[in-house]
């Protein structure tokens, strides 16, 4: 399965991460993604991706994302960070011709988000990390078809 990612660090400060071993809230480590919000683009090879978030409110981070090909929309994407089962923070992804899939929070600091789903097919990790020229780099990797590790990057550029 492919997912167009929407990946966007912003001007927002976000809190540092806690000490090792210290739980997060799901309200706390959504607040920690701020940065995310905004509008991010990445072009390479004729496609142009746009992923767009919204800041966090009321206990969730709206995104969505389209990839354009030769002046049309190929692929698109709806995006949701929030709370889920057991009060843990997801990353819900609906792509466009797919079913939704849930990817946990897997690791956090206040500058990177990776999110989990080792049940799914592909991908079965997606991270977001913020670059020091405030470029963002996301990433889409799990098994691929020969069985060796795949891994899809897309470097963002901030629009706005």
């Amino acid at each position: 399965m492919r997912f167009g990612l929407l990946l966007l660090p912003v001007i927002l400060a976000a809190a540092d991460a806690p000490p090792p071993g210290k739980a997060v809230s799901a309200a706390a480590a959504l607040s920690q993604q701020a940065w995310l919000a905004g509008h991010w683009r990445m072009e390479k090879g004729g496609r142009v991706v746009d992923e767009q978030w919204m800041a966090p409110a009321a206990g969730v981070m709206l995104g969505m994302a389209r990839t354009i090909a030769r002046g049309k929309v190929v692929e698109h994407e709806f995006i949701q960070i929030r709370k889920g089962p057991g009060g843990a923070l997801y990353h819900i992804a609906l792509p466009s011709g797919q079913k939704e899939a849930a990817f946990q929070l897997v690791s956090l600091s206040s500058t990177e988000a990776v999110f989990e789903n080792k049940e799914h097919d592909f991908p079965q990790k997606i991270s977001y990390a913020r670059q020091p020229d405030g470029s963002l780099l996301a990433a889409i990797e799990g098994p691929g078809k020969d069985g060796q590790t795949k891994r899809i990057e897309y470097p963002y550029k901030r629009v706005q």
